[in-house]
């Protein structure tokens, strides 16, 4: 830790907020994670940091810290927003805390499918919420996604009585708590790196994350099933600090925004793949599937009905109705777009 903190300070003393140049005005910035494991948000990292020099040629070079060696989700925000760190990648969640307004990717099951999600995030709804980001400092530059996140548990799921009292652990993020609540659970937030010793300790009895996580940190090997709940999807934003992306010139400014639009869409590619294969890793380890019905999340949905009333509270009717709304018309285009192809 006191190594990780030597080297976050020494950094942030070798940086400043205008771009960081070299020599024959080579541009050298900076991305940061707090990603372990290869992950899509690392993966998704480094594809990015491919296309920025391949586009650049060479002109660019982007300086990658993975694994929270910049600090913690929390820390490596502040310091996009500060223009000590030029990029990040992580979930939207933990940056509820500086976008309010992004709870609304948190109400359960307001997504069906990742394609939809994925029309969402690319139509008129991103300039709306891309605008939040404006408003403290950072720079929406698009939104990946690493699957949904799932239920382990080492006792099955079939009906919600089954959830009665259960010891899950959350992030430390009010609507996914309030959700936990709301079905019956009894939902304990904590750090990623307590989860195994949780489990190990009997503290928590459950968790909840995705198919790619739970088999880079083999939370497998402690639980002995795993349940498609999919009540929230893990949403993958990919920021940049606002003034160090304006100081930047037109051409360069394009650059970044075609390297991070390929990089989000490879890295979408490589979910689905990833997906299935983790599933069945997972699966093959002997850790049993239990397919959650379609019936059991609607009931989910609306014994959490209370979570879209508090993001409505938080947040406001307008922008909730908003995302209710892209959502229908992007499940409207793929509908027509099946039927086109049939």
């Amino acid at each position: 830790m006191k190594k990780a903190i030597v080297i976050f300070a020494a950094v942030i003393l070798l940086t400043s907020c205008s771009v960081r140049q070299v020599n024959d005005g080579e541009i050298v910035m900076i991305l940061a994670n707090d990603s372990t494991g290869v992950t899509v948000t690392h993966l998704l990292s480094e594809k990015f940091i491919e296309l920025v020099e391949e586009k650049s040629e060479g002109s660019i070079k982007i300086q990658y810290y993975p694994g929270g060696q910049m600090g913690s989700d929390r820390e490596i925000l502040e310091s996009c927003q500060a223009g000590d760190i030029d990029f990040a990648v992580q979930m939207t969640s933990p940056q509820v805390n500086f976008v309010p307004e992004l709870c609304v990717f948190d109400l359960p099951y307001v997504f069906n499918n990742a394609e939809v999600a994925r029309n969402v995030f690319d139509g008129p709804f991103k300039e709306i919420i891309a605008e939040k980001y404006d408003n403290v400092q950072l720079k929406l530059l698009g939104y990946g996604d690493q699957g949904f996140r799932v239920m382990t548990a080492n006792d099955p799921l079939y009906s919600l009585n089954d959830l009665k009292g259960v010891k899950i652990r959350t992030i430390e993020n009010k609507y996914h708590m309030a959700f936990w609540k709301a079905v019956g659970a009894n939902p304990t937030p904590m750090t990623w790196s307590e989860v195994l010793i949780g489990l190990q300790q009997k503290t928590i009895t459950a968790q909840e994350n995705t198919y790619d996580l739970i088999l880079s940190s083999k939370v497998y090997e402690l639980q002995q099933y795993i349940m498609n709940t999919d009540q929230i999807l893990h949403i993958l934003a990919l920021i940049s600090s606002r003034d160090k992306f304006n100081s930047l010139s037109e051409d360069n400014q394009q650059i970044i925004l075609e390297a991070a639009d390929e990089a989000i869409r490879w890295s979408r590619n490589l979910q689905d793949e990833r997906m299935v294969t983790s599933r069945q890793t997972i699966i093959d380890s002997g850790t049993e599937f239990v397919e959650v019905s379609w019936e059991l999340k609607q009931e989910m949905k609306e014994k959490s009905a209370g979570v879209y009333d508090m993001a409505r509270k938080d947040v406001g009717d307008e922008l909730v109705d908003a995302l209710i709304r892209a959502v229908e018309e992007a499940e409207e285009e793929l509908v027509a777009y099946v039927h086109k192809t049939d």
